[in-house]
């Protein structure tokens, strides 16, 4: 968030880790309306809250890993709280294409100035931007309130939760991640652990767009998932990504209370 300061076997808990199209719908209604950019479904990153890292999965198989920081404030999506989102989302635009590794943005724009990693004292966000939009109801505000994948001259604290609502990477991981990564690329970001993902080969394509645009469905078609190739009906996915929902933010509550 911007700040004034700045097809291989998995387990069936795994694998629903990696069913993002499953909780879009859940939204769809809603996000028609604005989302502008066409879902990549061969592209997932998913963030692990508790790993305090980023897996990129391409066509089935895990391509990279980075440490990151989500925000020292926590999870949610309210309106003026500092804290990173939790659900399902999309790379809705990427800015900084060929800037230097280190370069400053303010406002989205290039300032000029270029930061040595660990520079005291400073935190600009830096090098790349990786814009999200939220998918679901627990992440709607996602790119109104500007949570972006970014880099950071902070790097000695990445790893840990030290952002202000962004995903922080260390510069060199930003630039190789924003030049893997294409618009419309699912985005999970997940308080459990990363799920086990075999290495994709290095003959695996990983530029392939399979674009499914954000419009209303048919409650009969079908969309096959690409991680675990199942077929579910969109009325399907609705249930289960409302289903993911509930027990979210009852674990939440339950550790509030806790």
């Amino acid at each position: 968030m911007q700040f004034p300061r700045d097809k291989f076997k998995l387990s069936s808990k795994k694998l629903r880790m990696l069913r993002p199209l499953t909780a879009i719908f859940s939204f769809i209604s809603i996000t028609s309306a604005f989302a502008v950019t066409p879902i990549d479904t061969s592209s997932q990153l998913i963030i692990s809250v508790r790993d305090q890292k980023l897996m990129l999965v391409q066509n089935g198989g895990k391509v990279a890993t980075y440490p990151v920081s989500t925000s020292m404030f926590g999870l949610g999506d309210a309106w003026g709280q500092m804290t990173t989102p939790l659900g399902y989302l999309a790379v809705e635009k990427k800015i900084g294409d060929n800037a230097p590794t280190g370069a400053v943005f303010h406002n989205r724009r290039l300032t000029g100035e270029v930061l040595q990693p660990n520079t005291p004292g400073r935190d600009p966000i830096t090098t790349r931007i990786i814009w999200l939009r939220g998918l679901e109801t627990q992440n709607a505000h996602a790119f109104q309130r500007c949570i972006y994948i970014h880099g950071t001259p902070q790097e000695k604290a990445i790893g840990r939760p030290a952002s202000y609502g962004c995903i922080r990477m260390k510069s060199s991981d930003v630039a190789a991640l924003y030049d893997r990564v294409p618009p419309g690329a699912l985005v999970q970001i997940t308080p459990e652990r990363l799920p086990k993902v075999v290495k994709a080969p290095r003959s695996q394509p990983t530029n392939t767009f399979v674009a499914a645009s954000l419009k209303p469905q048919s409650q009969d078609q079908t969309i096959s998932t690409p991680a675990s190739g199942t077929t579910l009906s969109v009325e399907q996915m609705r249930t289960r990504g409302a289903i993911a929902a509930q027990r979210q933010k009852a674990k939440l509550e339950l550790n509030k209370r806790l």
